[in-house]
């Protein structure tokens, strides 16, 4: 890359410590090249206020704040919801957020006529990944500039010693700096005590969970809630239908009070290491797992285990940053056809950080309790058993023979 044809950056800001201080570091590496920072709303509330003041303060031309919550939760996470897609048990709060936030940095650029896209990611993590995959697909030829891979900094101790010799004001200390991030879906905490696997999370330290409470904290008295889906996708809740945003944000309200969606986990990256992280996804917890008990009701036996398989490579698909890619697109086309009957009422009891099945009703149910009954029914002929083990048991039968021959 040609630095001296760096003129203009658009930056993926968060005001995080990585972002916050490369807004300085572009300007004193790239010849003062005006900065463009963008922020992408998906949900992570409180942390956008006052971003702007701060990002002109440190040398930012402007800032474009974007509300996508809409967008993510109806093109991405229901999508991925609909498709089962968990990886390793993470319900994938970063990893979709990545590309819907990179596709709107490309039209900011094209807009800004910048001469380059900047990201904060680090040079061992996802994020890069997911964010450069997606600038491709929309624009190929776009420089794409990574201090993490450029710099001398080493640590986020580093950061903040940069931070502080710039007069850049930062949310955390180095006692709660742990990597962070944010959004409608998801809290996530890496770093500091965490590298540890051996290391327990803090839960009940006051400041560390951010959108709910440990089990040991939550209330004694279990809640019920009933969530009713059209097609694979939740509409509403105890019988008040709400937008998808108000779904999330409802059902994390209930989920983070009675302790549901904590996930600590050692995960295998991208880029071929393991790392730890704990996640807090309370409505999301709930969502897949009544998402996943209608489907046990409304789907046939082989396509709700083929749809498993396809969940596995969906979920990779979409850790790895191809959400833009044909295979993505031609497994959700499948998803979506599983869905035409995954209609119906699912009642869940929360208690303590656990979800307890409390009855499923749909008229596309395949459940038939005349035929499942152990009571005396008109419509199973027990003695259609004999034929069926005879021929299902046919090819062991014969290796059996043959063996005994031998």
């Amino acid at each position: 890359m040609d630095k001296s044809k760096i003129k203009k950056v658009v930056l993926a800001y968060s005001g995080g410590l990585d972002t916050s201080i490369i807004i300085p570091w572009l300007k004193e590496n790239y010849n003062d090249c005006e900065v463009v920072a963008v922020s992408a709303d998906v949900g992570q509330g409180s942390e956008l206020d006052g971003l702007e003041e701060k990002a002109k303060k440190t040398g930012a031309s402007k800032l474009y704040i974007l509300d996508l919550k809409d967008e993510f939760v109806r093109d991405f996470i229901f999508p991925t919801l609909k498709a089962g897609a968990a990886y390793e048990g993470y319900l994938l709060g970063t990893s979709f957020a990545r590309p819907l936030i990179a596709a709107r940095l490309v039209e900011i650029a094209k807009k800004e006529n910048a001469d380059a896209i900047c990201h904060g990611c680090t040079g061992k993590g996802n994020d890069q990944v997911r964010f450069e995959l997606t600038i491709k697909h929309f624009a190929p030829d776009m420089p794409i500039i990574a201090p993490w891979r450029e710099w001398d900094i080493k640590s986020r101790d580093e950061e903040i010693d940069y931070a502080e010799a710039h007069s850049i004001p930062l949310k955390i200390t180095r006692e709660t700096n742990y990597s962070k991030d944010k959004n409608l879906w998801h809290l996530s905490h890496e770093g500091l005590d965490l590298e540890d696997p051996a290391n327990e999370p803090l839960y009940e330290k006051n400041g560390f969970l951010e959108m709910g409470v440990s089990p040991k904290q939550a209330p004694d008295k279990s809640t019920l809630i009933t969530i009713h889906f059209e097609k694979g996708v939740p509409t509403s809740l105890d019988g008040k239908e709400l937008s998808p945003v108000e779904m999330v944000e409802a059902l994390n309200k209930i989920g983070g009070e009675n302790g549901i969606g904590l996930f600590d986990v050692v995960e295998n990256r991208l880029v071929g290491m393991k790392s730890r992280g704990v996640y807090e996804t309370p409505g999301g917890t709930i969502l897949y797992r009544a998402h996943d008990v209608l489907e046990t009701l409304c789907l046939d036996r082989d396509t709700q285990h083929y749809k498993q398989l396809v969940a596995q490579k969906y979920a990779e698909l979409v850790y790895f940053g191809q959400w833009y890619t044909p295979l993505r697109e031609a497994l959700a086309a499948f998803v979506d056809k599983t869905q035409e009957t995954v209609t119906g009422d699912v009642k869940l009891e929360l208690y303590k950080g656990n979800i307890i099945n409390a009855g499923t009703t749909s008229p596309y149910s395949l459940y038939s309790e005349q035929v499942a009954t152990f009571d005396e029914d008109q419509v199973y002929d027990q003695t259609d058993a004999n034929g069926f083990i005879n021929l299902f048991g046919l090819p062991i039968k014969v290796r059996a023979m043959l063996l005994g021959d031998k």
